[in-house]
């Protein structure tokens, strides 16, 4: 259990995973956050989840807005509470990598619509906004199969949970 002290090994994980997200663009409290509930048992409240970092409840909750939109965590109210916990998903990885493309088609539309819009591919700039939209085209694509090819490993190294298939 991370108890906030430098010291411990939970803890020392949490940050220094947070402290790789945040270098490579996540929000460092959100990656806080985040590792600090994928290293606790249970579901946790933002009092939890800040006594635990040594933080607010109020600093916790932004970054919980952050990955609750996101589908990293999962908010749940705590029964008879005002108060909400917040738990990770079954497979948070793919639910925020793979099911969250909806991005790449509004990508390929608007880039579709700026060929046209430039004269068509025959044209320098029309030409690389095409490239653009096929590139998003060849991602979306791809993190189709990528997603398929998940199920598949999840199932064949046991990460299934029960009732899963």
């Amino acid at each position: 259990m991370a108890t906030g002290n430098g010291h411990d090994p939970v803890h020392l994980f949490v940050e220094r995973m947070a402290l790789t997200f945040a270098e490579v663009g996540f929000p460092r409290m959100a990656a806080r956050v985040l590792f600090t509930v994928m290293s606790a048992d249970d579901p946790l409240t933002a009092a939890e989840i800040g006594e635990r970092l040594g933080v607010s409840a109020a600093a916790v909750s932004g970054a919980v807005r952050y990955l609750t939109q996101f589908g990293m965590l999962i908010r749940e109210p705590v029964p008879r509470s005002r108060r909400d916990r917040y738990r990770m998903p079954d497979d948070p990885w793919y639910e925020a990598t793979i099911t969250k493309t909806a991005i790449y088609k509004t990508f390929i539309d608007t880039a579709a619509g700026g060929v046209v819009a430039l004269g068509g591919p025959e044209r320098p700039a029309g030409e690389r906004v095409a490239e653009m939209r096929d590139f998003f085209i060849f991602v979306q694509e791809e993190i189709d199969s990528l997603g398929e090819r998940w199920r598949l490993r999840r199932a064949a190294t046991g990460h299934l949970r029960p009732g899963e298939a």
